[in-house]
């Protein structure tokens, strides 16, 4: 999504929409937090998610194609990461929020009112 003065286009939101959905999964969102700082295999992944390798790559070729993670080659190993700081300072920012203690809930403004 391009930077924008106003709101995402519908297909902007289709598509920010799919990547949340994509990383609501939480097998998905462990695999992208442990490839968040740097870069890592499938093999090592697959140990520290607790997750078989064939459902790893599975679920990395979604977030890929996605453009959530990206693959680089080294060798005849390929590790995956984040695919950009967006990324990052998303779930970066979403761990923050979580672990928040929960301030004394206000209601929500409604649209209009002042």
């Amino acid at each position: 999504m391009a930077r924008h003065a106003t709101r995402p286009t519908i297909d902007e939101t289709a598509e920010m929409a799919e990547m949340f959905r994509l990383m609501g999964d939480p097998t998905r969102l462990r695999i992208l937090l442990a490839c968040l700082d740097a870069p890592v295999p499938v093999g090592e992944l697959a140990a520290r998610v607790g997750a078989s390798p064939s459902l790893v790559s599975h679920h990395l070729r979604l977030l890929k194609t996605a453009r959530i993670l990206r693959a680089e080659r080294r060798g005849k190993r390929i590790f995956y990461g984040a695919a950009d700081e967006h990324i990052r300072t998303v779930i970066t920012d979403m761990g923050a929020h979580v672990g928040e203690v929960p301030a004394r809930r206000r209601p929500l403004a409604r649209a209009g009112a002042a």
